[in-house]
């Protein structure tokens, strides 16, 4: 697989809560951070146990997919029953079929609401 191909198949085995075959895409001592809220996950392990551990209720959209080489972006939606509707930006890093690093921006819809200053200048999407 390319490294588009891994970012596409660690979503599709997220929302398939195929945890082993999330394991599967990572590297043993991949790092990956959420600087939105200011966390570092090291290490396969914890990145499944903190994806395999959030509340059920949740799907998942990938939205678009951009790669160059070893880079990869990725956008998802992912809306939740009780929690609300979430959107990713991940930057991820794959090396020897393996992602061996990520920065993803998480973000609650609505969480940054928009000022009235510029409601002149913006459409609302």
């Amino acid at each position: 697989m390319d490294a588009a191909e891994i970012v596409r198949g660690l979503w599709a085995r997220m929302e398939d809560r195929d945890w082993a075959g999330v394991g599967a895409l990572l590297a043993e001592d991949a790092v990956v951070e959420w600087p939105v809220s200011a966390e570092r996950i090291v290490g396969r392990e914890n990145y499944v146990r903190v994806n395999a551990e959030y509340p059920e209720g949740w799907s998942i959209r990938v939205l678009r997919i951009v790669a160059d080489g070893d880079q990869v972006v990725s956008e998802v939606e992912v809306p939740h029953a009780t929690i609300g509707l979430h959107r990713a930006v991940s930057f991820w890093t794959v090396r020897d079929g393996r992602i061996v690093a990520g920065r993803e921006y998480w973000s609650e819809v609505g969480s940054d609401p928009a000022p009235e200053w510029r409601a002149g200048l913006v459409e609302r999407i």
